[in-house]
């Protein structure tokens, strides 16, 4: 990796806090996303709400279907917080019938991405909420 010349200062990536309680699936969402975003991982829903005062992100992506808080309670708690409110959120999910996606965006999600999805369509979703 080639040093930074004195006196420049590399961008800040942007910062995605991932809320998934299956390891296989944060690991493939932390991969198709780490080369350009910073990506924080957690397991949970109760997580995400100890993580979220903890540090400044710029997108929340969050499965739908957790134990504890699941992504819907999520979702309903961003939208009613002055601090989160504004905070880009992707909710994911293998429930992706027409009533499921109109609920989570009901809810407050900016998009509903249905697994499986392709590394591209996720990178390119993110690249819409963080790099406006």
């Amino acid at each position: 990796m080639m040093a930074q010349p004195r006196g420049i200062i590399a961008p800040v990536p942007h910062r995605v806090l991932l809320v998934e309680d299956s390891p296989a699936m944060r690991s493939y969402v932390a991969a198709a996303l780490e080369t350009d975003y910073e990506i924080v991982g957690v397991e949970s829903g109760f997580q995400a709400l100890q993580a979220l005062p903890n540090g400044h992100y710029d997108l929340v992506i969050s499965d739908v279907h957790m134990p504890d808080i699941n992504g819907l309670e999520l979702a309903k708690f961003m939208r009613s917080s002055p601090t989160y409110r504004k905070v880009p959120l992707i909710l994911i999910s293998t429930e992706g019938s027409d009533r499921d996606v109109g609920r989570g965006l009901e809810l407050g999600a900016n998009a509903y991405l249905p697994k499986p999805f392709s590394p591209a369509a996720l990178r390119e979703l993110v690249k819409r909420f963080v790099e406006t």
